[in-house]
């Protein structure tokens, strides 16, 4: 196995690097394909849980995933389902399909016991702009609701940029939930896909919220998912930013979409922060 190759040749500390990050997975392919190799390699999954996994699976199959997980004292995180939901939607029928989805996500914080559970913020001007004080205040109902659930088994919300054009589209949320504890998990990959900010101005407008990077590079014209390093992203000036201004140490997610892309961002991610 190619990746078994690659890992035998990584450094102790490297090794020891690898237990501290988390690597996404959907729930399904960790299911049907990679759980062995997150179980032998010691990785941390962060659990993608779509609408495919959650029609598909029922509590029990979670429940023995997770259960090896935790025999393998593994930590985990989840990444909530997202396409075509709208926590901000003014349809009173979109919202409630959203929360039903949530719902579904819920059940299984007290399975995977995870320390955050991200989820998509969901601005996009081009679609909202038009009623963005409507949009924001149906967004913070429903992610209020879906905070205070999550902290009551021990877990925390943490809110993601995928189109959102300015740091303000997001920063506006986290300021209604200050006393939920919600954290901004920063995809670094959106940011240059997607928006229109610079990464600094994220960095000064939201740097004390963030609580989760979601780490992968690109050229700015696609969601590409490359290695770090292998793209535009600045991502010294990123951790710099975060060592500079004394913040927590963010959870770290490695979102590589092919098995051999996760080498390079972890051999990149170990001269950027002082581990």
């Amino acid at each position: 196995m190619q990746s078994n190759d690659n890992f035998s040749k990584l450094s102790r500390s490297r090794r020891a690097l690898l237990r501290q990050v988390q690597v996404n997975i959907p729930f399904t392919m960790l299911f049907d394909e990679y759980l062995d190799r997150f179980l032998s390699y010691g990785l941390n999954p962060e659990i993608g849980i779509d609408a495919a996994a959650l029609e598909r699976f029922d509590v029990s199959n979670f429940q023995r995933i997770a259960e090896k997980l935790h025999a393998h004292h593994l930590s985990t995180t989840l990444h909530g389902p997202f396409i075509d939901l709208s926590a901000g939607s003014t349809d009173p029928a979109i919202k409630a399909a959203t929360r039903s989805r949530f719902k579904q996500l819920l059940e299984l914080a007290p399975v995977f016991r995870p320390a955050a559970v991200v989820c998509h913020a969901g601005y996009d001007w081009k679609r909202y702009g038009s009623f963005r004080d409507e949009w924001i205040e149906s967004s913070l109902d429903t992610w209020s609701w879906l905070a205070g659930s999550l902290v009551e088994h021990g877990s925390r919300l943490m809110l993601e940029n995928v189109y959102e054009d300015d740091p303000q589209d997001i920063r506006i949320i986290l300021e209604g939930l200050k006393s939920q504890n919600v954290g901004f998990c920063l995809d670094a990959g959106h940011l240059c896909a997607f928006g229109q900010a610079e990464l600094k101005p994220w960095l000064e407008g939201l740097g004390p919220y963030i609580g989760q990077l979601h780490l992968h590079d690109n050229h700015g014209r696609g969601d590409d998912h490359l290695p770090m390093g292998q793209g535009k992203i600045d991502f010294k000036l990123l951790f710099a930013h975060l060592i500079s201004n004394d913040l927590p140490r963010p959870i770290i997610t490695l979102e590589p979409h092919r098995e051999e892309d996760l080498w390079p961002s972890l051999d990149y991610l170990a001269n950027l922060w002082p581990w």
